[in-house]
């Protein structure tokens, strides 16, 4: 209660910018929230999302066009129930660790955040559960469930009153296996010199030589990406991908073959899309990519932005250019997107192409290390997941 009237005080004495209401609507799950707060209960109360404006001197102030209409993407890994075990997130209240509480909580997550397209990672129970609950809230949506014996997957949920699903493909990085047998991938395995990681939710008994390209590639991970024409005036087409990469710090070359293998079929279908359709389409990556800021797959992905201090090791030319959402938009990346006792760092991420057609307007506030919302780590009473959401708001430039 304490909490709420220093909030409100706090509200009354510096009031809001008069940014357009969008930016820090309040939506229904935060005002339940509010409520849960004041009454006092123990339940998991998630954290109201709050999109902050991007200062104008972060972007490219060369787009002189007309502002067009916005749309939403957000990206979160949810946390899979399947490895949801106290063993892993000893830290974690059992209250927020349990099914029944966990997905009531996620939803609420997910409904406030009004995403138009949203990326999910980690999604099991797809058709049981989140496909029929969240077209519920009026959504359509595309899946791939990992290869093997995995039972969580890659999802995008789009608002079909926005944005027209024109078509689809899947990704599969045990694709790189084949690539191997043609001679037409190496790997360079290196000793990691980072002694901490994610959590280990997926583990698998062992598969043959590590030092094998075809058993080290085959890591059943997976990725989608969608062609999207906007239901608005400007009718842009923009191309959204959505992966998980591999988790293991030790074996970054994997990481890297994966995310050039994405890039690579990622082209390709932009350019199909910009053959079929007579256009420039935007392209926008998002997921999780289990590697760092700084790392060899960031440098990777952020070598093709001007802006970047990156300068990566691997010669390889990047086949599109891509910027960071939050490094380009608010200057640096997130303090962190993961937060566990053994490790805190920023793994999730936003990818855009440079274009003259969109630009971001806002991202999805996080929070820091000394917020009491991430107090004792997650999942917790405020965050269902291990990982935070990140999001943004974009804007089409009008022809």
């Amino acid at each position: 209660m304490v909490q709420v009237q220093q909030l409100l005080l706090r509200s009354a004495l510096f009031p809001l910018p008069r940014f357009p209401l969008s930016y820090h609507r309040t939506t229904r799950s935060c005002r339940i929230y509010l409520r849960r707060m004041t009454s006092g209960s123990n339940a998991p109360s998630p954290k109201c999302p709050i999109f902050i404006p991007v200062e104008q001197t972060h972007i490219n102030t060369s787009i002189t066009k007309s502002p067009g209409p916005k749309f939403r993407v957000a990206s979160y890994n949810i946390l899979a129930q399947v490895y949801v075990k106290s063993s892993l997130f000893p830290h974690s209240p059992r209250s927020c660790l349990r099914w029944k509480t966990r997905s009531q909580a996620i939803l609420t997550v997910l409904k406030s955040l009004e995403a138009d397209i949203l990326c999910l990672q980690e999604l099991d129970m797809f058709d049981s559960f989140y496909k029929p609950n969240i077209e519920n809230l009026g959504y359509s949506s595309i899946y791939i469930q990992r290869s093997g014996d995995k039972r969580d997957g890659c999802g995008i949920f789009y608002n079909p009153n926005i944005a027209e699903l024109v078509f689809e493909e899947r990704i599969e990085y045990n694709d790189l296996v084949d690539s191997v047998n043609e001679e037409t991938i190496t790997l360079d395995v290196e000793p990691s010199t980072n002694t901490k990681a994610p959590a280990q939710k997926d583990v698998h008994p062992d598969r043959g030589d590590p030092d094998d390209p075809r058993v080290r590639l085959k890591r059943d991970c997976v990725g989608i990406m969608a062609a999207f024409r906007l239901k608005d005036p400007t009718h842009h087409l923009v191309v959204v991908a959505n992966t998980h990469i591999y988790w293991d710090p030790e074996w970054a070359d994997v990481k890297l073959a994966q995310v050039k293998y994405l890039l690579s079929r990622l082209n390709k279908f932009s350019v199909s899309v910009s053959d079929k359709f007579e256009c420039d389409p935007s392209v926008i990556v998002a997921g999780d990519f289990n590697s760092t800021p700084g790392d060899k797959v960031y440098q990777y992905l952020t070598s093709g932005d001007p802006s970047s201090p990156s300068k990566p090791e691997c010669s390889d030319e990047l086949p599109m250019p891509l910027r960071s959402l939050y490094a380009h938009a608010r200057g640096r990346e997130p303090t962190f997107t993961n937060c566990t006792p053994d490790f805190t760092n920023t793994l999730d991420y936003i990818f855009f192409s440079p274009s003259e057609r969109i630009k971001p307007v806002s991202f999805l506030d996080l929070p820091e290390l000394d917020s009491a919302d991430v107090s004792g780590c997650l999942p917790n009473l405020h965050h269902p997941s291990d990982h935070l959401p990140i999001g943004a708001d974009f804007e089409v430039i009008a022809d």
